[in-house]
């Protein structure tokens, strides 16, 4: 028994280990790649000149400093919160529902999001003058955001039952409150124009086109609170891998680690869903590819999660905006071409391990 104690400790050390390494060299590829957005695009400014020309108090280009400090900036900054809260909410479902396939579509969020930005595209002319005028270019983001969280909020009321919450029942309320919202999307854009079905295609299939300081303003704190408590719930998700009665039994408070879990991925994918469209991929394959190097010990894939999310999506971004200048490609175009055949590529080559 001794014996067996000092294998699991003697395990546990190595993968922490392991995940202190990962996190050394992904934040090693984040600033790597976030350098290269920077002086990558359309326009073809050098964010080098451009910084030490302002460092040294030399006169800047005022094309070259928007182009940098209001476009450039803006726009990675929003891709690392978006990438980070994509992956980590998809880390967080795949523990939650012990499902290496989750990711935070089953919460709702996305569907209810979709459904509240096509309304906005589609119907916002029906509003009010006044209420248009005061939501203005953010109503699309506002009406994505209000309705993921509806859509989760309901998923979450249906699937709780005397204060217990069941993830079997909310995994088959999710499929089934997609499809109803799905329905109610498809009637919606039966009536859309076809500039209006162009901005739908493009929303859909994600962009970071339209990031600015003041929408990331807006969507940042939601994201920040949510990376910043994942960590706080890894232990308790480490114990749902082992079932809710042995989570229980050494100590685990399941509805709180539940409700917590759902919350903050909620909080992260309706925040990065509202300010960038929809975009896959990230969500479902970052964590799992974490899994099949590091383990499933939360403690480190929440953190590399977070890296590795914001680095692909920057990445990702970069690539979108370049590789047809002055074009643009939708960035959930540029993911699923590069991380549907290396996830392929993954998931045959540890097919050994994956079924033993």
């Amino acid at each position: 028994m001794v014996a067996l104690e000092a294998d699991a400790g003697r395990l546990d050390g190595d993968r922490a280990h392991l995940g202190r390494n990962i996190a050394i060299l992904l934040s090693v590829l984040l600033l790597s790649v976030a350098i290269l957005s920077l002086g990558h695009g359309a326009s073809g400014v050098s964010a080098w000149t451009v910084l030490i020309d302002w460092m040294t108090g030399q006169t800047v280009d005022v094309t070259d400093r928007v182009v940098l400090f209001d476009i450039r900036l803006p726009r990675l900054a929003t891709g690392i919160l978006v990438g980070a809260s994509l992956a980590v909410s998809g880390a967080i479902m795949q523990g939650l529902f012990r499902n290496p396939l989750a990711d935070p579509g089953l919460l709702g969020v996305s569907a209810g999001a979709g459904l509240g930005a096509i309304a906005a595209l589609v119907m916002g002319g029906l509003l009010p003058p006044a209420v248009a005028a005061a939501a203005g270019w953010h109503l699309v983001s506002l009406s994505a955001f209000f309705g993921g969280w509806i859509a989760m909020l309901t998923l979450y009321a249906i699937s709780t039952r005397q204060g217990r919450t069941s993830i079997a029942t909310m995994l088959l309320a999710g499929i089934a409150l997609a499809a109803m919202v799905g329905a109610v999307s498809g009637l919606i854009v039966y009536r859309a124009t076809d500039d209006q079905l162009r901005d739908l295609t493009f929303w859909g299939l994600g962009s970071l086109a339209g990031a600015s300081w003041t929408k990331l303003a807006a969507a940042a704190p939601l994201m920040l609170v949510a990376l910043a408590a994942s960590p706080l719930i890894a232990r308790g998700l480490d114990g749902l891998a082992l079932g809710e009665a042995m989570a229980a039994h050494v100590g685990i408070r399941v509805q709180r680690v539940k409700a917590a879990a759902i919350l903050t991925a909620a909080g992260a994918t309706g925040a990065a869903v509202a300010i960038s469209g929809g975009i896959g991929f990230v969500g479902i394959v970052v964590p799992h590819l974490l899994r099949l190097v590091a383990g499933p010990r939360h403690r480190w894939l929440l953190i590399n999660s977070a890296l590795l999310g914001a680095t692909v999506l920057v990445g990702a971004d970069m690539i979108s905006r370049t590789i047809i200048a002055p074009a643009e490609l939708p960035i959930g175009i540029i993911t699923a071409m590069i991380g549907g055949p290396f996830f392929l590529w993954v998931l045959l080559s540890n097919r050994r391990t994956l079924d033993a």
